[in-house]
């Protein structure tokens, strides 16, 4: 993935709040990978993430508190988001075989979707956006909107 697809789209606050989802979704999965702690990675993405410069392009600056929110929350309510999705997937695929990406993916967007008043369907097109930064040529960004999808209609059966 480039920096320049990485990206959030948009001006001001929705794009402080897209960029905070996306990096939500690197720091979990550098946890995953790295056995870092929730204060580690918040340090580090802060510090050194957050409106850097790579290869002449500048990264967004993200919204602190959404960041930190869909990190904690996401840690928090792990198990509780990871039965979700395991609903949401096809038997024979249990999230413990999903691609890494797609799992902090699944648990970043879980986190907001029971835990936050964002609509659903700007959650999912939001997470959509980011799996079409990741996988540009995949499959993977409709897998991502049918498995959110299902998520959200499980958490927020009343915003349907």
């Amino acid at each position: 993935m480039s920096t320049q697809d990485s990206r959030p789209k948009g001006n001001g606050k929705n794009q402080m709040r897209s960029a905070a989802r996306l990096y939500a979704l690197q720091a979990l999965f550098q946890m995953e990978q790295s056995g870092q702690t929730f204060d580690q990675v918040i340090v580090e993405f802060e510090d050194h993430r957050f409106g850097a410069v790579y290869e002449g392009d500048e990264m967004a600056e993200g919204d602190t508190k959404v960041f930190r929110k869909l990190v904690r929350e996401a840690v928090n309510y792990q198990a509780r988001i990871d039965q979700m999705t395991d609903r949401a997937l096809v038997a024979k695929w249990p999230i413990a075989r999903i691609d890494p990406t797609l799992r902090a993916l699944f648990r970043a967007a879980g986190a907001e979707l029971t835990q936050s008043d964002t609509p659903p369907k700007v959650v999912i097109n939001e997470f959509v956006d980011i799996a079409r930064a990741f996988f540009p040529e995949g499959k993977e960004p409709k897998f991502v909107n049918a498995v959110l999808d299902h998520m959200a209609r499980e958490a927020r059966p009343d915003a349907f």
